[in-house]
């Protein structure tokens, strides 16, 4: 699909869009960002070497400029998608408009070779933000998260270099990503003994077909005021309907890669129980009249404590179609159809402390 990136033509794709992108407080904090993030893992990706196929940097602007355009204001990026590349492709793409966007980036994992490298020591972070804050082009960055927790690293030593990049205005807010409950309430319980700056947001794995965090981490960040910005609202594409029980994987998609870590991704979708979801999912986007990646999305985005949902894409194509989710609401019975088929059974303790709840108060608890 052609695009032209002047005014005119991104007008025009707005009014055939037609979406009406909401805005949501990020946990406790002020600030207000899209409920729907662009995800930019593919941008200057190619397919293979444990990358998922991507987008050319013509590809990816074009993309970025359809999102500003229609009024969304979260761009989430990491120093290490596509070695870089990510960050250096939206750098350019926010020339001029950079105030207007909540920026936001992470580092864990290695941007070049060497062991002090990665991971979240006082070293990696004081040096990453800075090489992240030359890809992007910025003097700052709205929300800067650990991409994974560092069983290596303590966890005061990290909170207090992030702290120092706070205090620096280096960085506005902080967040983290693939943390455990535990590991959340660690790093609060630190940042309140020390005043340093807090986690404000998580970015966990949610959807339809991934549902362990409503066990122990949602509730946590519902409690302790943090926002949710989920990333694979669609399940690696299954939930787009892409995948068939018995059925070839289409061409470009991540189970046609020949790359085993991309595959696994993938495989360990297609359950038995997942195609069912899948079913129910194919029987409400029929009903309301919406394709099956606006559904999937709808209903996390109404889950609550929710935040954002990050969706990223190949091609502009792909994008718009994933954009038709928010500005809309799923019908009440249709949201608790889909909860029910993709629902995950309670485990110790909260299927003992439901119990106790409903035995102790029944009736009486209206909470």
């Amino acid at each position: 699909m052609m695009f032209e990136f002047g005014r005119t033509s991104l007008n025009t794709l707005r009014a055939g869009l037609g979406v009406n992108m909401r805005y949501r407080r990020l946990g406790r904090t002020g600030l207000k960002v899209s409920d729907i993030c662009l995800g930019t893992m593919t941008f200057g990706s190619l397919s293979g070497g444990h990358r998922v196929p991507g987008c050319d940097e013509k590809e990816s602007l074009a993309i970025l400029n359809a999102y500003l355009e229609q009024g969304g204001n979260l761009v989430d990026t990491a120093d290490g998608y596509a070695d870089g590349r990510s960050e250096e492709i939206i750098g350019k793409g926010l020339k001029g408009r950079r105030d207007d966007v909540v920026l936001a980036t992470k580092i864990f994992f290695p941007a070049s070779p060497g062991p002090n490298h990665k991971g979240l020591s006082r070293k990696h972070i004081l040096e990453g933000i800075e090489a992240s804050l030359r890809r992007l082009q910025t003097e700052y960055i709205d929300l800067y998260q650990v991409h994974c927790f560092d069983s290596r690293t303590p966890l005061e030593e990290s909170l207090s270099a992030l702290d120092s990049l706070v205090k620096q205005g280096k960085v506005r807010y902080l967040g983290c990503s693939n943390f455990g409950a535990w590991q959340i309430a660690k790093a609060l319980g630190i940042s309140e003994l020390h005043h340093y700056a807090r986690f404000d947001c998580l970015q966990p794995q949610y959807s339809l077909v991934c549902r362990s965090i409503e066990r122990e981490i949602l509730p946590l960040c519902r409690a302790e005021g943090l926002g949710v910005i989920a990333w694979s609202p669609l399940g690696g594409g299954f939930l787009s309907g892409k995948y068939r029980s018995g059925a070839a994987a289409p061409p470009l998609s991540r189970l046609a890669e020949s790359d085993p870590a991309t595959r696994i991704w993938v495989e360990r979708f297609l359950t038995a129980q997942n195609f069912r979801v899948l079913s129910a999912l194919d029987d409400c986007a029929a009903r309301v009249g919406k394709t099956l990646s606006q559904v999937a999305i709808a209903w996390l985005l109404a889950m609550p404590g929710v935040t954002s949902a990050i969706i990223g894409a190949r091609n502009l194509q792909q994008f718009e179609e994933n954009l038709g989710a928010s500005g809309w609401d799923l019908p009440s019975e249709e949201w608790k159809k889909l909860d029910t088929a993709s629902a995950v059974p309670l485990e110790y303790p909260q299927d003992f402390q439901s119990w106790v709840e409903s035995l102790i108060h029944g009736d009486l608890d209206t909470g």
